[in-house]
């Protein structure tokens, strides 16, 4: 989208609002419909939701590298989003089931209706603020033509840093939703309580705020935004074997201690893998001449999507393996055990693998301060 409010924000200004409106009707119960039919309301809407949030992140998340090409501002921009976005987790965590209460309670029509509508309000209203508040100052020449498609796939392919970008992207997907997809068995099965995870999410919060700042001391003490996010992924993986030996039930002080601080550790990754991105967009210019930075953060976030689909399905096929059985208010010893690895021990493979990954982005501040004068000294040709 080319316009004079730029390529990225006109998304937000009009893609926010129509999103907002889609998530109430997502929340909109018909009792009197046949289960055919509301089966069908929920596919349609549902699609429309993700596709309406689809098309207002991708813009968001690519509208900080077009608002400067300065590697310490990025990395403030990405540490403001990341701890606005923890905050806002954190309060959603704690009041969305007062609200429903409030509203009616979990049998009325309207409460999650009314919690819905309530969401899509400052869902909206902080998009327009957002619209109205920044501007793009990298404007990239427009092409003549449509970069096809196959070239900016080339193009993504000889960018070695967006490659260990992906990659974490990737595995951050598969970890993050796979064990968040595992909570409630383990709380259910493991601890013996589903209720535990309320009190499990309240411990985090706080954490997850201070730990989203973690990312700036790092990347200053490193220079590197890749080897700040490979420590922060070590660190979260040694939180998550630390998790492991310790209970809710038999060790409640050092289990939550151990959460605690992994989820401290991840937020700063969180924060670090996404300051990561606009970075390599820059490299990229530079070394094949395609300038596509809507096109690379579409492809990290479909990286992204890939690795949740793989994380979740791998529990579901691990838990079916065992003997799952579905609504029991027990299962076997090796059902409990896997839903137990896959809590800790398995997340900690996985985030130490991570971490060994990002380990290959070479993108430095030095070598990127030369890059971005390398193209300026070519636009000036």
């Amino acid at each position: 989208t080319n316009t004079r409010w730029g390529r990225y924000r006109p998304w937000l200004a009009f893609g926010a609002p129509l999103t907002a409106i889609v998530l109430a009707l997502t929340f909109w119960a018909h009792p009197g419909w046949s289960e055919t039919a509301k089966v069908a309301y929920m596919y349609v809407t549902y699609g429309l939701l993700v596709l309406g949030y689809t098309c207002v992140n991708l813009p968001y998340g690519t509208l900080c590298g077009a608002m400067t090409q300065d590697m310490d501002e990025r990395a403030r921009l990405n540490t403001s989003r990341s701890l606005a976005a923890m905050i806002a987790i954190g309060v959603i965590n704690v009041i969305t089931l007062p609200l429903v209460n409030a509203f009616g309670g979990k049998t009325s029509a309207n409460a999650y209706l009314s919690v819905a509508i309530l969401y899509g309000i400052v869902f909206a209203a902080c998009h327009l603020y957002c619209f109205a508040h920044t501007r793009e100052t990298v404007r990239a020449a427009a092409p003549k033509t449509r970069i096809p498609l196959a070239v900016q796939l080339k193009a993504v392919c000889r960018n070695k840093p967006y490659l260990a970008a992906l990659l974490g992207q990737f595995l951050f997907g598969a970890v993050l939703y796979g064990r968040n997809a595992d909570y409630l068995y383990y709380f259910k099965y493991v601890a013996g309580n589903e209720d535990i995870f309320t009190t499990f999410a309240l411990v985090i919060v706080l954490p997850s705020i201070f730990g989203a700042v973690l990312f700036r001391p790092l990347f200053a003490l490193t220079g590197n935004k890749g080897r700040a996010a490979a420590i922060l992924a070590f660190l979260t993986g040694l939180g998550m074997f630390a998790i492991y030996p310790f209970t809710p039930n038999g060790s409640p002080v050092l289990f939550y201690t151990t959460a605690a601080l992994a989820q401290f550790f991840f937020a700063g990754f969180n924060t670090a893998i996404y300051a990561i991105i606009p970075d390599c967009v820059e490299y990229g210019e530079w070394k094949t001449g395609v300038r596509n930075d809507g096109f690379q953060y579409s492809f990290i976030s479909l990286g992204n999507k890939i690795g949740m689909a793989l994380g979740t399905s791998l529990l579901a096929f691990l838990l079916g393996q065992a003997g799952y059985v579905a609504n029991e208010p027990m299962q076997n010893v090796a059902t409990c055990n896997i839903m137990h690895h896959i809590f800790s021990t398995i997340p900690g493979i996985l985030w130490i693998v991570t971490g060994v990954g990002l380990l290959f982005y070479k993108l430095d501040r030095k070598t990127y301060n030369n890059i971005l004068a390398d193209l300026s000294s070519r636009k000036a040709e």
